[in-house]
């Protein structure tokens, strides 16, 4: 599935709970999933642990949003597979243009990307799509600020598709697709703003913020 692909269909499809993939990277054609148990990460149930907190305070990142979009998905695709092909990069790109894709941006004292996470967003539910690491931490440093925007933004619903070892270590959590169903249509209907020119919080504020709302 290629033809007549558009970002306006991507998006309805993201709305009606359904996301793409491609096989591998070479791969021209797409096919929607739609898993039987829906990996969420409650807002306010992610777990940051005494190692993360450590390394979040430390400051040893610099942390910024929708300022190498690109960059990040190019992170993302980084690996020996991957289903980001080239029409979902293009895709993405153009959601991210038109403010319906964002990225959290994760760099070294150098300036280089070490990691970051994207997604895309329509409403109060954010569908976060991957994320990448190339330093210790780094992913779990993106995904700990970019949990605390859309909390700050008011959004309801971070959608991670499926669930990974790493993902439930931070609390995410597993929901039969009817329950996945309403709680999306109700994050559709809630109105929430991602505001990627808020400065990131320092890792001691974003902890204790944390900890408040868990």
């Amino acid at each position: 599935m290629r033809q007549g692909l558009s970002a306006d269909t991507l998006l309805a499809a993201y709305a009606s709970g359904i996301f793409p993939m491609a096989e591998h990277e070479d791969d021209p054609e797409l096919f929607w999933v739609d898993p039987r148990q829906r990996g969420i990460l409650p807002l306010t149930g992610f777990h940051i642990s005494r190692s993360l907190a450590r390394t979040l305070r430390r400051a040893d990142f610099a942390v910024r949003f929708d300022t190498d979009f690109v960059g990040v998905v190019t992170g993302c695709a980084d690996r020996e597979e991957t289903w980001i092909n080239t029409t979902l990069r293009a895709l993405y790109a153009e959601l991210a243009a038109r403010g319906h894709a964002h990225s959290c941006e994760v760099r070294d004292a150098t300036g280089a990307l070490v990691g970051g996470v994207f997604g895309v967003a329509i409403g109060g539910a954010f569908f976060g799509e991957s994320m990448f690491s190339r330093r210790t931490d780094a992913s779990k440093v993106a995904l700990a600020h970019l949990v605390d925007r859309l909390r700050l933004g008011g959004f309801t619903l971070f959608d991670t598709q499926f669930i990974t070892p790493h993902l439930r270590h931070l609390g995410a959590i597993e929901v039969p697709r009817g329950t996945y169903r309403r709680m999306l249509a109700e994050a559709l209907e809630t109105r929430a703003q991602f505001d990627p020119d808020r400065p990131a919080p320092d890792g001691q504020e974003l902890v204790q913020r944390n900890a408040q709302t868990s």
